[in-house]
């Protein structure tokens, strides 16, 4: 395979513009013994994996690449698709009962880690990193930026997984309703509501703002506004920071947000509903991770095809971050065949397979080299723009969940205080609620 080939300099410049994250552990330093030993990509020829997805493009890149990967090892893949939430599910029944019917699985990390680091479900990738024979020369680790790899590096330095792709939360707009109505992007949180003030006309069927409004999937939109105020959900020292003023603030501004400037039935939106509000002209922002991109410039399935504006989210009152999520692909620790299972973990994260991600429009690859590639820059559909946005993202980029283990409760929880806000409720004593009702879910799951 052809890999695509840049200078020293333009890898330490992308990397020096996309990796960029403090909230957690420094990852593993990768220090190998490559060309010392003879790799042989053949070297399991004949052998077969199984590898458990999570259904969306990127996962139809990879199995689109099962080929040449057979091609070039001699090793059958056999990978299933499962939707995200019954994927978590079957991956934590799975590995739960010791012995998982998959080799390689696609986790969430941002959901996962933890969960994974307790029950010990992943081989530590280090020992075949820094074995020469195991490891195609060809790797690069440090070529994965540095918010991936805080996803999949555990707190005592295990090597879980490896990256595949990093999701920053942004505010889409549409350029056109903004020029008919004379408004400048939003440089701060509070212009984003006197923004969808102006943006509103119901008699036109055009709201000024969309954002996820189901329970369990709408809790990033307010973690997004809190992390405005320079503070995430749980502290270093594990104590909940949900109902501080700080974090009620955030509450009040997810209620009249969705309350004043949403389309009608919110309360019952996840990503899709919202997609399709913008996609339809009648959402004027929306804020939501940037892999939601591509129907959004398909002429099949979008009429504001050439409007969209990709903006870095704004500034809070204390500070201006993007909610970052991760993904990655982790051996299973029970596998037989862990040779063969690494082999296509280094294959499906290769630099061209990264690349695809981007030339496809499927989101933003765990590499800083795909951004340097001003050929694919130049001929996306997406426009510079797209671009931009996720670097300038990347520079400002914390987690838009806490890394516990009871990630799904606490978003349950939590998720509906913020559908209870929609209609009406008071942020200060849902949030209230909500704290004393997870707290000894979280003091539970840390037992043990």
């Amino acid at each position: 395979m052809t890999q695509h080939r840049m200078s020293r300099r333009r890898i330490m410049k992308a990397g020096a513009a996309a990796g960029l994250l403090s909230a957690l552990p420094a990852p593993f330093v990768a220090r190998f013994a490559l060309g010392q030993s003879a790799f042989d990509w053949k070297r399991f020829k004949g052998e077969k994996i199984d590898v458990l997805l999570v259904k969306n493009p990127r996962s139809d890149l990879m199995q689109a690449a099962e080929k040449e990967f057979l091609e070039l090892t001699g090793i059958t893949v056999s990978s299933e698709q499962v939707p995200e939430q019954q994927q978590r599910q079957k991956a934590m029944i799975e590995f739960s009962s010791g012995k998982p019917t998959f080799d390689v699985a696609h986790l969430s990390m941002h959901v996962q880690k933890r969960l994974s680091e307790k029950g010990n479900w992943l081989e530590d990738l280090r020992p075949m990193l820094a074995d020469g024979s195991l490891t195609t020369p060809d790797l690069d680790f440090n070529d994965f930026g540095k918010a991936g790899l805080n996803f999949c590096t555990a707190a005592d330095g295990k090597q879980n997984a490896i990256p595949t792709f990093v999701d920053y939360w942004i505010l889409y707009y549409n350029k056109e309703l903004f020029e008919q109505k004379g408004v400048a992007y939003p440089t701060s949180m509070d212009e984003v509501y006197t923004a969808a003030q102006k943006l509103t006309d119901t008699s036109k069927g055009v709201y000024g703002f969309v954002s996820r409004g189901l329970k369990n999937a709408n809790v990033p939109v307010w973690t997004s506004w809190l992390l405005g105020q320079g503070v995430e959900t749980v502290s270093k020292d594990g104590k909940l920071l949900t109902d501080t003023p700080e974090a009620i603030w955030a509450g009040e501004q997810y209620k009249r947000m969705n309350r004043e400037f949403a389309p009608p039935g919110t309360v019952g939106f996840n990503w899709n509903e919202c997609q399709t509000s913008f996609a339809t002209g009648r959402a004027a922002m929306w804020l939501d991770g940037i892999g939601f991109a591509t129907p959004l410039e398909d002429p099949s399935k979008s009429k504001v095809v050439g409007k969209v504006g990709y903006g870095v989210v704004p500034k809070g009152p204390k500070a201006q971050h993007s909610a970052i999520f991760g993904d990655g692909l982790g051996i299973s620790r029970t596998s037989t065949k862990k040779g063969a299972a690494w082999f296509y973990v280094q294959f499906i994260t290769n630099k061209q397979n990264q690349l695809n991600i981007l030339k496809n429009g499927a989101g933003s690859p765990a590499r800083n080299s795909a951004f340097a590639n001003q050929e694919v820059v130049r001929e996306s559909k997406f426009g510079k723009q797209w671009f931009d946005c996720v670097l300038e993202s990347a520079k400002v980029g914390r987690p838009g969940l806490p890394v516990i283990i009871p990630v799904t409760e606490f978003r349950d929880v939590f998720g509906v205080a913020l559908t209870n806000m929609i209609s009406g409720a008071d942020p200060a004593a849902e949030l209230k609620k909500a704290t004393e009702t997870f707290q000894p879910v979280l003091h539970k799951s840390e037992q043990g």
